[in-house]
């Protein structure tokens, strides 16, 4: 990997993480609580972004550039984790389950319809 792209990963993933911070502020100003939906957010339409990339064969340089760099920064596994876990330890059981599930189904279902959407391109 050259050097050009090296500094473009690290430079997308800055703007990912911005971008990542932005949307989750956002959506979890206007909606409930004590549900992670600015996550939620962020996760899914990171997984239709990634999805959109594997459609349309990315591959090479961009697909490090987008997919590892701007996305990877973007979407985020480990805060999903620790906030379903404290939701689990603050005894809303119930809202632990329903972000794991709504997570696994808005996830797979939005990489699945970006690599749909991506193939027509």
């Amino acid at each position: 990997m050259s050097w050009p792209v090296w500094i473009g990963v690290a430079l997308l993933g800055g703007c990912g993480a911005l971008a990542r911070f932005g949307l989750t502020l956002s959506v979890a100003d206007r909606l409930h609580p004590h549900f992670p939906a600015g996550t939620l957010a962020v996760n899914a339409s990171g997984a239709f972004l990634l999805g959109l990339l594997a459609g349309a064969s990315v591959d090479g340089d961009a697909r490090l550039l987008f997919g590892a760099g701007l996305l990877g920064s973007y979407t985020t596994f480990s805060t999903w984790m620790i906030e379903t876990q404290r939701i689990d330890e603050a005894g809303k059981r119930r809202l632990a389950v329903a972000n794991v599930v709504l997570s696994v189904v808005f996830g797979v279902g939005a990489a699945a319809l970006g690599r749909y959407l991506g193939q027509q391109l």
